[in-house]
């Protein structure tokens, strides 16, 4: 029987790992490198597969997991010599996009929303309601920037520009980590660095990906229709499952929700 003999020539496996989310540290069903690197190391490991495909729907999040997890999957893709094609479903934006820079080919749909290379702070202030509510703020410190855009406290000009100054160094590593990933592939565009978008087709005149294409024919194409699919994707834990934690989870969800609305989906 062929399955017995040792000769036999063996399908190609492509294992498919499933980045689905927003990216923070620590959060419930999120994407962070703690709770993926085990599913990471098995994939590039297990069975020698010809490839890695990541199949990628985020709307991004922390820029620090966003590097944390892209640097380790480019480390494991040079210590194993498996090359990583990334697939883009809805969208890969801001850090879903530094995920998709990570793999050395990129894919996405007609319609895929692609980009945002740019960071972004939002907040609230709620010192006029509490003044006006009666209530005074009262804060205590050693180190005169400890209470930088106290949320209950009016907003100083200092502060503003101590944090666009921190924001302008994360976005600088941005730009550096999309140059070095696509390098000549970029286009020469004003637009491409300010936190613009493209669609599909779009996407790939500014070089932000490879190719209009989808995951099965894609993979079909390059290792023949025999090729064998292992995936991966972040598992819920019992508890999670059968809701022990619905008050977490519906903060998460609603936070994610928000984050896919910002590009209308």
């Amino acid at each position: 029987m062929k399955r017995l003999n040792p000769f036999a020539k063996k399908a190609p496996t492509v294992a498919v790992v499933r980045l689905q989310g927003m990216i923070a540290a620590g959060g419930r069903g999120q994407l962070n490198d703690a709770a993926l690197a085990p599913m990471l190391e098995k994939a590039f490991a297990k069975g020698k597969p010809k490839a890695v495909a990541l199949e990628i729907n985020s709307p991004g999040g922390s820029p620090v997991q966003s590097a944390l997890i892209g640097s380790r999957i480019r480390r494991l893709s040079e210590e194993k010599g498996v090359p990583v094609i990334a697939f883009v479903e809805d969208v890969a934006a801001s850090g879903g996009y530094w995920l998709a820079a990570a793999a050395d080919k990129i894919y996405a749909d007609e319609s895929s929303v692609v980009g945002s290379i740019g960071v972004i702070s939002a907040g609230f202030g709620a010192n006029v309601f509490l003044s006006r509510q009666g209530f005074e703020r009262r804060v205590y410190t050693a180190g005169e920037s400890k209470s930088m855009l106290d949320p209950f406290k009016p907003e100083k000009s200092e502060d503003v520009a101590r944090l666009k100054r921190m924001l302008e160094q994360i976005h600088q590593n941005f730009i550096v980590h999309v140059q070095s990933r696509r390098g000549d592939k970029l286009a020469d565009n004003d637009d491409l660095f300010t936190g613009e978008i493209w669609i599909g087709s779009q996407a790939k005149e500014v070089g932000l990906i490879d190719e209009v294409g989808h995951l099965v024919p894609v993979l079909k194409a390059r290792f023949g229709d025999k090729v064998k699919l292992r995936r991966y994707g972040i598992k819920r834990s019992m508890w999670q499952r059968f809701g022990a934690s619905l008050a977490q989870d519906a903060v998460a969800g609603i936070e994610e929700r928000a984050q896919f609305a910002r590009f209308g989906l």
